[in-house]
């Protein structure tokens, strides 16, 4: 995948979109993405994880994965095994996960402690709202979609942070696997 694989360190907005914009459907539903990419794109894009060191999701992100893990729960768990994982919060859960680290405050700080955790390699930036604050400060330096071949009508957008401005990208790849279509983008600073 057009140099997916090499881990040099860039702060990369990675993330899985239905065709009409949008990363989650009504109540935050995740379920969907597993009918075109059953395992999610950590087991089926090994090289895309390979480059990751470390990833930073939003705290809602985290609420709706640990949603999909209960076991009493029918959607599909995602697997997520990209290095070390830390959720951007203002309220860190009661019964932390010990798996996780829990950085609050300035995104800017929160990235810098996520990349020095990704050793050289991309950190992975996961969540509308996460994403947008590090647009908004520069932070970002590609952006990957995985976008399916569905249109889901309501849910979560891709962004929408209507005071983010525009931003412009630089085209970098573009690929077909299965019914996916894989873009790459270089955030232009």
């Amino acid at each position: 995948m057009g140099g997916a694989s090499t881990g040099t360190g860039k702060v990369v907005v990675n993330r899985c979109m239905s065709l009409d914009g949008f990363i989650a459907g009504p109540g935050d539903a995740m379920d969907w993405i597993f009918d075109f990419i059953p395992g999610g794109t950590e087991t089926q894009f090994p090289d895309v994880m390979a480059a990751t060191g470390a990833a930073l999701i939003g705290r809602r992100t985290s609420d709706v994965g640990d949603r999909m893990a209960d076991p009493d729960n029918d959607e599909p768990e995602p697997g997520y095994d990209a290095g070390a994982l830390f959720v951007l919060t203002h309220r860190p859960p009661a019964e932390p996960d010990p798996g996780v680290s829990y950085l609050s405050g300035d995104i800017r700080e929160a990235v810098a402690t996520a990349q020095a955790a990704a050793g050289g390699k991309n950190l992975e930036i996961v969540g509308a709202d996460v994403a947008a604050q590090c647009l908004r400060a520069g932070l970002v330096d590609e952006i990957m979609v995985f976008v399916l071949p569905v249109l889901l009508g309501d849910g979560v957008r891709f962004l929408s942070s209507p005071d983010l401005g525009r931003i412009d990208l630089e085209p970098i790849d573009s690929t077909r696997s299965g019914d996916l279509t894989i873009l790459r983008f270089r955030v232009l600073k």
